[in-house]
């Protein structure tokens, strides 16, 4: 039995710090490595509890830790912690919600405060960018230590900003207010104000989660079962070694030479764990400033890189558990957990990402928009993508997503969309489907009998019958080749053959335009004469449709005047 460190996920909006926050627990400068300086991908960085206490001296007294220490876990949002989940709840102990203190709750931060709730998982919040306010550019240290020395203006400044945040979280269901003032934990959220520009409040953000965790959460950080489980987290190709696995395992002991059940793209396989690798303390898995360490056995909570032997292919995102007891119970699991619960549409775009986590984030986050999604799977874009993309009906679903994930078959037919950043491609995708939408609603109103009223000039008849020729001017609307005519009684004479001025064919004659037009089946002075003036030849079903255009005032009277001709043979007629 022993007690493992607690796992702790960091939350929050875009932009407000997450990463950056982590940066300065562990002295390292991730954030600016990420593509488009936003995480993209889970890691995880282990707090020794001697760099904690060495952090907190000062405002320790005489605080003792128990716990080993803090495994924190910096996702790319809400999404991909709602992913890091394990028997209906997460895998994170307790979180910490990043939030800037000026800005406040905000879209994701609401989304990630459903998570938690979802999950019924403790957090902090870390009120981040506190250097921002006014007075405090040049705060270091501890918080706490400050408070002293701070005067009445600033606290002022710095109090308004905390209660805004706390009235939003009282909007919310939860009862907040700054960690200091807080006499009862199990019913107030702590808010510590925090700068990871300048290192101000990290260490009472620390002390404050050590404290939560070791007196909240012992009886769960208290660790009997040796059967190791888990969850992958990246998976890479390592130069001398190939495919490895970063990991976190969550629960028990993993030692090499086990063999572990997990999720392949070739289906559930047994894996033997060849090599185990640690990053040294306060170092980041996905992204470590010095080598990893060889070790023959990890205790959870630990983060770990696994070195499988086999075919590989393991999927990132997919849980591990060594392959003992019910097998079959434990692959069925495994595979539900990969298949996510994504509800796909008979007709919709095609996605495709690296890793489980960042599927469902990319799932979700088109979903919110509206944006039907047909298939998503994690691996690279296949020719069967395309065909699926291709079997689409509507031109606006023929796309195919690439979230950091290569694309080896191209085909001009569908849109394929490649970006490493989900915000990007969801601000990508809707600008692409928007554009063929317009396109289709352009070529759908060409084909469409628009309003419109023409003289027949006189003395400008060309050709009398076979086809007839003869001259007119558009008086309201636009008239369009193969536009039905009729005449002021209602009666349908043909349509419009061709549309001519001099030597060049027109598509379509404006108002105001003189023009000459050609029509079968009818012959001037007896269906038609010289001086007549006559309309679109619309139907029902298109005055209807009509409504939702935009008409210019000329149209909308036009079509008064047409609805008025049909309505003498029916009272009802567009109705």
């Amino acid at each position: 039995m022993w007690i493992r460190q607690p796992i702790v996920g960091v939350l929050g909006h875009v932009d407000h710090g997450k990463t950056s926050l982590l940066d300065r627990i562990r002295g390292g400068v991730v954030a600016s490595r990420e593509a488009g300086g936003i995480t993209q991908h889970i890691g995880a960085t282990e707090v020794p509890i001697e760099e904690i206490t060495r952090i907190c001296k000062d405002i320790l007294g005489k605080r003792i830790f128990i716990i080993p220490g803090l495994l924190f876990i910096d996702t790319p949002g809400h999404e991909s912690f709602s992913s890091l989940r394990i028997r209906g709840g997460s895998i994170a102990d307790i979180a910490v919600l990043v939030i800037d203190i000026r800005e406040g709750v905000m879209p994701q931060t609401r989304e990630s405060i459903e998570v938690l709730k979802k999950f019924k998982t403790p957090f902090v919040v870390a009120a981040n960018k506190v250097d921002l306010i006014e007075g405090f550019s040049s705060q270091k240290g501890a918080f706490i230590s400050s408070i002293k020395e701070l005067d009445t203006i600033r606290m002022e400044r710095l109090d308004e900003k905390i209660f805004q945040i706390s009235s939003q979280l009282y909007r919310e269901g939860f009862s907040a207010d700054r960690f200091d003032r807080i006499s009862d934990f199990t019913r107030n959220v702590a808010i510590v104000p925090v700068s990871a520009k300048v290192g101000y409040g990290i260490a009472d953000l620390l002390m404050v989660l050590s404290g939560l965790a070791q007196s909240f959460l012992e009886s769960q950080l208290t660790n009997t079962e040796e059967t190791p489980e888990g969850t992958i987290l990246e998976v890479r190709e390592e130069r001398g070694m190939g495919e490895v696995s970063d990991a976190i395992l969550y629960n028990g002991i993993l030692k090499r030479g086990d063999t572990i059940l997990v999720g392949t793209v070739a289906g559930i396989k047994a894996l033997r764990v060849k090599g185990m690798f640690k990053p040294k303390p306060l170092d980041e898995i996905r992204d470590p400033r010095d080598r990893f360490l060889s070790v023959n056995e990890v205790r959870a909570a630990s983060g770990v890189r696994i070195l499988f032997q086999g075919e590989g292919g393991v999927i990132p995102g997919s849980p591990f558990k060594k392959a003992a007891g019910d097998i079959v119970k434990i692959k069925e699991s495994i595979e539900s957990a990969i298949k996510g619960s994504f509800k796909l549409e008979q007709e919709g775009i095609v996605t495709k990402a690296d890793a489980v986590g960042s599927l469902e984030a990319l799932v979700y986050e088109l979903s919110r928009i509206g944006i039907p999604i047909k298939k998503a799977e994690v691996g690279p874009v296949t020719k069967r993508d395309i065909t699926e993309a291709l079997s689409n009906f509507s031109e606006e679903d023929k796309i195919v997503v690439a979230f950091n994930v290569p694309v080896p078959v191209v085909d001009e037919s569908v849109t394929i969309i490649e970006n490493k950043i989900i915000y990007s491609i969801k601000d990508e995708i809707a600008k692409v489907r928007e554009s063929i939408k317009q396109k289709e609603q352009e070529e759908k109103r060409k084909e469409m009998t628009f309003p419109s009223k023409i003289l027949v000039i006189p003395g400008n008849v060309f050709r009398i019958s076979k086809p007839a020729i003869f001259g007119i001017r558009v008086m309201a609307g636009t008239l369009r080749v193969k536009a039905r005519l009729m005449k002021l009684d209602g009666k349908e004479i043909g349509s419009i053959k061709s549309i001519r001025t001099g030597e060049q064919s027109l598509q379509e004659a404006e108002q105001g335009i003189e023009v000459a037009v050609s029509m079968d089946g009818i012959t001037i002075g007896r269906q038609v004469k010289e001086g007549d003036i006559l309309y679109s030849d619309l139907n029902e079903k298109e005055a209807r449709l009509l409504k939702d255009e935009p008409l210019s005032v000329d149209e909308k009277m036009t079509l008064d005047e047409i609805r008025n001709i049909k309505k003498k043979e029916n009272p009802f007629w567009g109705s």
